[in-house]
């Protein structure tokens, strides 16, 4: 089967080689006309994985695609996408029967030496003993590499599960652990800051809601206290020294009961050790606080404003908004001696301003 095989291929080679030498024009040639006659014979010829790979035909056959004749080209092109269907398909039949193959093989073999009536008496014992023998030990190397690959299977499975479980911890081992009470510095001036900073965290988790409540079981009083007042202590010293106001004013800010935003944002880390130090009085207040600043200071101004000297009403202009001509001014010298002076306007009805020299 293989030497017919290799005896059409060479044929069918020979007519190629003659057809390209004559060149690849429109006109067909009998040596064309012999490769493609050899060619379809060696598409009917039945072929098998086994023998396609013991005569290494279809790697050469891959050279007639690059043919100059078309015809030969495809064609030649046209049985090597068979072969190799051909080729994927025994092999994936293989993979799929695999230890079946093997059973239905010996268990074929046991039959055809049991059926054997010409084998005397004693060979045949001896032949079934044999192929009992056989047969048992295939049985266990099919028995064993199941087995090993239930425990492969095992083994990736517990893999998975320690990373999932060392994925699981990273984090928790990202952050350091909560202390159980505060660190002291054995300095009674700095332990007493600690003290305090630390018994006005620890009231955090009683006044927020029950959707912060997690981060603040989460955090740690004790750590952020400790690193609050070593910043402090970094960067101004003592705090009887020449900051002292400054500490009070963050000690107050942080223990003040009607703060607990401030604090909240502290604990949490939301405002770090580093940017306390650069706030001022007003933004360590609380919302309430600030929003009351606001009001007091939008009063002031109007209280300042009510105070200023009245400013003359007249209609001698237009406003260019409106059109009316109920407008207020005043004047002021915002130039040299011997410029004249800047007239302000505005419009009574819809605030308009403009000015003028």
């Amino acid at each position: 089967m293989e030497t017919e095989l290799k005896e059409l291929f060479e044929a069918a080679k020979k007519a190629a080689d003659a057809a390209a030498v004559d060149g690849g024009g429109a006109d067909s040639s009998p040596e064309e006309d012999r490769c493609i006659d050899a060619l379809k014979a060696l598409k009917k010829f039945p072929v098998n994985y086994q023998v396609l790979v013991s005569t290494q035909v279809g790697k050469r056959l891959r050279q007639l695609t690059k043919h100059p004749r078309k015809r030969i080209q495809s064609l030649a092109a046209e049985m090597v996408e068979i072969w190799k269907n051909i080729i994927v398909e025994e092999t994936l039949k293989n993979k799929k029967n695999g230890t079946s193959d093997i059973k239905e093989s010996i268990k074929s073999e046991h039959g055809a030496e049991t059926s054997n009536k010409k084998v005397p008496r004693s060979n045949s014992i001896k032949l079934d003993k044999v192929s009992k023998t056989e047969t048992i030990k295939i049985e266990k190397q099919v028995h064993s590499s199941t087995q090993d690959k239930k425990v492969n299977v095992l083994k990736v499975e517990k893999q998975e599960q320690t990373v999932t479980k060392e994925e699981n911890k990273r984090p928790n081992s990202v952050a350091p652990p909560k202390l159980t009470s505060l660190v002291y510095c054995k300095d009674p001036v700095r332990d007493k800051i600690r003290e305090l900073l630390s018994e006005a965290l620890c009231k955090v988790p009683g006044e927020v809601d029950d959707e912060l409540r997690d981060d603040v079981a989460a955090s740690d009083p004790y750590r952020v206290a400790v690193s609050v007042e070593s910043a402090m202590f970094e960067k101004w010293g003592r705090s009887n020294g020449t900051h002292k106001f400054k500490y009070r004013s963050i000690m107050f800010n942080i223990k003040d009961p009607k703060n607990p935003d401030f604090r909240r944002k502290v604990l949490l880390g939301h405002v770090k050790p580093e940017r306390i130090l650069e706030l001022t009085p007003e933004e360590m207040a609380s919302t309430e606080r600030q929003m009351e600043n606001g009001k007091i200071k939008e009063k002031a101004l109007m209280e300042c404003e009510r105070g200023a000297p009245p400013k003359a009403t007249t209609d001698q202009f237009r406003c260019g908004r409106c059109g009316k001509r109920k407008c207020t001014y005043y004047q002021l010298q915002t130039r040299s001696a011997d410029e004249p002076m800047t007239t302000f306007v505005t419009c009574v009805n819809c605030d308009n301003h403009w000015k003028f020299c």
